[in-house]
């Protein structure tokens, strides 16, 4: 299951989305409109910052705004940031891989081969779904 912090990032995201590439937006509209408590979306946004993913300026106009397009930012590269690897088993993935405890040999671990299809098709399903889709 995704974390609170992985789906907050996409819905304020989505919301950035909607308001213009161009729109600075203060972290305290985003949190009130979408129901984001507002300490824990100010470190999302933190963090959404050090990607270069958003940017932010002070002042009396300031907030944050889109560093990316909305069509660049993709749903999987979130939810890889956010949770690491989409894979539901170490031995098949492809950035968090640990030899399997349990089988005697991978390539004839019928569990693997099962999880193994079921990361490569969250991949597929996730790979060309951007902000810029869901908005």
């Amino acid at each position: 299951m995704l974390s609170k912090k992985t789906r907050y990032a996409m819905v304020a995201l989505v919301y950035m989305a909607r308001k213009g590439e161009k729109a600075t937006i203060m972290s305290t509209e985003i949190a009130r409109s979408e129901k984001i408590p507002q300490r824990f979306l100010e470190n999302i946004l933190l963090e959404l910052k050090n990607e270069g993913i958003v940017g932010s300026k002070l002042g009396k106009s300031g907030g944050y705004f889109l560093l990316k397009s909305p069509d660049k930012i993709k749903l999987l590269d979130i939810i890889d940031h956010f949770e690491g690897s989409i894979a539901m088993l170490y031995c098949v993935s492809e950035k968090s891989y640990k030899s399997c405890e349990f089988c005697k040999t991978e390539d004839s671990c019928k569990i693997r081969k099962v999880f193994k299809e079921v990361r490569e098709n969250t991949f597929n399903s996730l790979k060309d779904v951007t902000i810029a889709s869901l908005v």
